[in-house]
């Protein structure tokens, strides 16, 4: 008696149901649907989408580390006469959280921006010097100055950003809109994370794990997948010396068939999932190499993003990709650029920092705007939390370092039906509190989803007995003022 066979092949009800949701009664419905609705069987939601969208697509521009928005886009010019005063009762009257970086200061002396700020755009947006090419296009940004969190921290703040969740084992936000929406190209990952490089040899580079684009529960094949600057562009994509084309087919479509009989007997829809990553490479080894080429990009291009556009793993070349997957149907596309926690030397660090992204994210924006993808293409760029109005460590009229702040910061929204030139939310004089339009990361997340056509309260998946959703379970809203 084989016990371990009769156990694989005892099936269950909800086997039952898993598989039978995978087969002939669902091929037969998603032919009459149409190809786009082929794979939602497996793994996808159905009923996509709840409300028409606004967006078809979307890039998250991520600044780990937490970029200061003090010295970029939340101008307090009246700072400038309060330098060096203690806020230590203050801070003790606000009931201020600090980290194990600060709580041990005998002071807290007040540093005020020393980079100049002007009024751009018909708005007059006030931008810092260290982002001109971002003031040439504030018209077509959505700047929000009243983002806040409960995460103090780097790791947690991030999960809760990417994730909806300071827990780990939670699903990314891009590996929600691939189950929710599918994909656009059966030749190219749905969801698909570049990491770029960043110049400024000292920057304090913060430490970013795979959940930040991990599927989570959802099934794996929603997960992001990283491409590589350096060598191939995906590890052990190509075949192996001597094996052909036609070889390595008759090798996948083995292997798929011994995956099948795997699936039939034990009813695990991850073993679905590893024969559709199988073919998913099999068919990128013929899409990834054009698609990771820019020499054929022409120098206009280039001229727009940067001559670094020009070098592999930058962020301007990450940006240039960015546009090539949109382009060739990618649903998510997700930039890392690490770097941005400033503990010291700020104003050395956060200049090399805004060097690095400011031409590309120009260049990227106007690319789009061009080719008349800006207006389906939601893009965000942001961090994770923002930057203390007391210096971390000493303070000169010249340098100064700023401790990590949850309780405002600041990022900006594009395209996808997002209202250009307009500033949403204010802080108070201090740029501590939120005093107009608060909007929580849940918020945020909400109104991402609800631009690609996605109901966050509608969109869940059942886990360890939760219907799970990326806002969880607290209250989330819609900022629709922002859209236009």
């Amino acid at each position: 008696m084989n016990s371990l066979f009769d156990y694989n092949s005892a099936i269950t009800r909800r086997q039952f149901f898993r598989k039978n949701g995978t087969g002939l009664g669902v091929a037969a419905l998603s032919s009459l649907l149409g190809g786009g609705s082929s794979a939602f069987g497996a793994g996808m939601a159905t009923g996509m989408p709840h409300i028409a969208p606004k967006a078809r697509r979307a890039i998250y521009i991520s600044l780990i580390g937490a970029p200061s928005q003090i010295d970029l886009f939340d101008y307090k010019p009246e700072l400038k006469k309060r330098f060096k005063e203690d806020l230590k009762d203050y801070l003790a009257k606000e009931g201020q959280r600090l980290t194990g970086m600060t709580s041990g200061q005998a002071a807290f002396p007040l540093a005020p921006s020393i980079f100049k700020f002007a009024q751009h755009g018909q708005a007059g947006t006030w931008i810092s010097e260290l982002l001109p090419w971002t003031a040439k296009m504030v018209d077509d940004l959505c700047l929000v100055r009243s983002m806040h969190t409960e995460a103090i921290n780097h790791e947690p703040a991030n999960q809760l950003i990417y994730t909806g969740s300071m827990q780990s084992g939670k699903a990314s936000i891009g590996s929600w809109l691939s189950y929710g929406l599918g994909t656009m190209n059966e030749d190219l990952p749905t969801f698909v994370v570049l990491h770029a490089t960043h110049s400024s040899p000292y920057s304090n580079v913060q430490a970013i794990s795979s959940r930040l684009w991990g599927s989570g529960f959802l099934p794996g094949r929603h997960a992001g997948v990283a491409l590589r600057s350096k060598g191939d562009p995906v590890l052990y994509l190509q075949d192996a010396p001597g094996i052909s084309r036609d070889l390595r087919r008759k090798m996948l479509d083995g292997l798929n068939a011994m995956n099948q009989r795997s699936y039939e007997a034990v009813g695990d829809p991850e073993i679905q999932t590893r024969i559709q990553q199988y073919e998913m490479a099999f068919r990128m080894q013929a899409s990834v190499p054009e698609l990771a080429d820019l020499s054929g990009e022409p120098d206009h291009v280039h001229e727009l993003y940067g001559p670094e556009s020009k070098i592999g793993g930058t962020f301007a070349s990450s940006a240039l990709m960015a546009r090539r997957l949109l382009e060739r149907g990618t649903r998510f596309v997700q930039i890392f650029h690490r770097g941005w926690d400033q503990h010291g030397n700020l104003p050395r660090d956060l200049t090399s920092q805004c060097k690095d992204v400011d031409q590309g994210v120009y260049g990227l924006i106007q690319d789009l705007k061009q080719r008349g993808m800006l207006d389906d293409t939601l893009v965000i760029f942001g961090g994770e939390f923002g930057r203390t109005v007391y210096c971390q460590g000493n303070l000169t009229e010249s340098d100064y370092g700023r401790d990590h702040h949850p309780r405002c910061f600041s990022l900006w929204m594009a395209g996808g039906g997002i209202k250009g030139g307009q500033v949403y939310g204010e802080t108070d004089e201090m740029c501590y509190n939120i005093t107009r339009d608060p909007v929580h990361i849940r918020d945020l997340h909400a109104t991402i989803l609800h631009l690609l056509g996605i109901s966050h309260e509608r969109l869940t998946y059942k886990a360890q007995g939760l219907d799970n959703r990326l806002t969880g379970v607290d209250p989330a809203r819609v900022v629709k003022e922002i859209f236009a």
